[in-house]
């Protein structure tokens, strides 16, 4: 007789661990089948540590520039070893803390590879070692490989770095993510291929401990989801700390040899070849949809994601969706919600689709980054007849005290009925700044609203009033 559960989840990532313990706070008998970490990509391999690289490459920083703030240091180096042993610390805590959370909720887990033989089956069996990563132990009153069952099905197997034919990693010198956040010491130079998030904050970590890096980015603009303004601002920066930039360009080909690689780089004008020690493939992420099962059910995939309705649900009765595998777009945050959705409609609560144009993107680059809602771009698209306002931080006390004037705040409105359409942000502590704006926008706030608002001073955050002020001809301190 199979184990019986009301919700098994499939994957302890953001997504999976945050819909069983909210399956787990409305009283069902929930279990996480896990094969690798809790946490997921996100915990063990992604968000956390790469934070922990950054900040330790933010204080290095500051500690080259401590005359500029009247300050004196001498002797500034690092070690690689000590950096990535702290980033590989910070999340060892975190993925202890969330087998606690789980236990806190009287939600089991199972650790091993799940896969749907039936409806309301789930076969877990051995975990296998995976590609060019250590292998991680059973977490502590784990259960085991065996047949479980249960009413309903979330499938929260996240996402995986997509590879190119010709380009595929091989953990020495053609690393993706996993290696770039554990490299045994620090290379002289770098190719970063990709210029999203994940590509430009490895280009600026690497950077700033005094890498020699090149991004090259397919699209005309690099972090192409950024609006157009902002992502030129950025690469100006990047530019200035001494970044190569090809965009508009094609890797070609690349090739090994004994001291590092060299990639063929077509820009449809000229052809050339740049030589690293290197190459970091950041080209984007593919859903963890095979040896599931989902083919043989008939669950509906689409460009190698699982088809949902908006609450989890897939074509399937009692199959469920959320995460990085559902589609894009692929971030923490957006999963952990879906999560929430998809038990509250198992669970018959009053639930509705999550609207992706309220969900913030963040890069953790140096600058920062951050945006919610449309683009300039989008919002003249899709016909809006558009009110822009903008706030440089140089036109900021707070900015100028932190010695962070360079930077810009920017907001977009429906010159019509005042509705706050996309707001972007370049600059510090940006993403941190970015949540007012999220907020503003699910409160369906307008111009009025934010003018009327009081924001303390002196902050970072007054550069927000100040743009929406900008946007409608009374900006004050520019």
């Amino acid at each position: 007789m199979a184990d019986q559960y009301d919700i098994i989840v499939i994957g302890g990532g953001p997504g999976g661990y945050v819909a069983a313990i909210r399956a787990g706070q409305l009283g069902f008998k929930t279990a996480v089948v896990e094969r690798e970490h809790l946490g997921g990509i996100c915990l063990n391999w992604g968000c956390i540590p790469t934070k922990a690289l950054l900040r330790s490459a933010e204080i290095y920083h500051y500690m080259q520039h401590a005359k500029d703030y009247g300050l004196s240091a001498q002797g500034i180096g690092f070690d690689a070893a000590a950096i990535v042993q702290r980033s590989r610390g910070v999340s060892g805590r975190l993925n202890g803390g969330v087998g606690m959370l789980l236990k806190k909720n009287k939600v089991d887990v199972i650790f091993g590879e799940a896969a749907i033989t039936k409806p309301g089956e789930v076969v877990v069996s051995a975990p296998k070692k995976p590609a060019m990563q250590p292998q991680h132990p059973a977490p502590k009153g784990a259960l085991g490989p065996g047949t479980y069952s249960a009413k309903h099905i979330i499938v929260a197997t996240g996402a995986r770095p997509r590879v190119l034919p010709g380009i595929e990693p091989d953990g020495k010198q053609i690393w993706t993510y996993f290696e770039a956040m554990v490299p045994p010491e620090m290379p002289k130079s770098l190719i970063v291929m990709g210029s999203g998030a994940i590509g430009i904050e490895f280009a600026s970590f690497y950077r700033t401990m005094g890498v020699d890096v090149n991004v090259v980015e397919l699209l005309p603009q690099i972090l192409p989801v950024e609006d157009a303004e902002i992502a030129g601002l950025a690469r100006k920066r990047f530019e200035k700390q001494g970044i190569k930039i090809f965009s508009g360009t094609k890797v070609t080909k690349v090739e090994k040899g004994p001291n590092g690689v060299s990639a063929t780089i077509d820009d449809g004008k000229s052809v050339q070849t740049l030589q690293a020690e290197r190459l970091i493939s950041a080209v984007g992420v593919v859903g963890n949809i095979e040896n599931l099962g989902l083919e043989k059910l008939g669950v509906k995939i689409d460009r190698g994601t699982i088809v949902t309705d908006g609450l989890g649900r897939t074509n399937v009765p009692g199959i469920y969706a959320i995460g990085d595998v559902a589609g894009p777009p692929m971030l923490a945050h957006k999963a952990e919600h879906e999560g929430v959705i998809c038990v509250e409609t198992i669970k018959g609560m009053h639930t509705h689709p999550m609207d992706k144009g309220m969900i913030p993107g963040c890069t953790y680059c140096h600058p920062q980054i951050a945006s919610v809602g449309l683009t300039e771009a989008k919002a003249k698209e899709q016909g809006f007849d558009v009110r822009v306002g903008r706030f440089p931080f140089v036109g900021n006390g707070k900015a100028i005290a932190l010695g962070e004037p360079e930077g810009l705040v920017k907001t977009i409105f429906d010159k019509k009925t005042g509705q706050l359409l996309g707001a972007h942000m370049i600059g510090a502590e940006v993403t941190e700044l970015i949540q007012g704006f999220v907020i503003a926008m699910n409160l369906e706030t307008t111009e009025e609203d934010l003018m009327h608002a009081v924001f303390p001073h002196p902050t970072l955050s007054e550069m927000m009033h100040e743009s929406v002020l900008d946007a409608y001809g009374r900006v004050i301190h520019m």
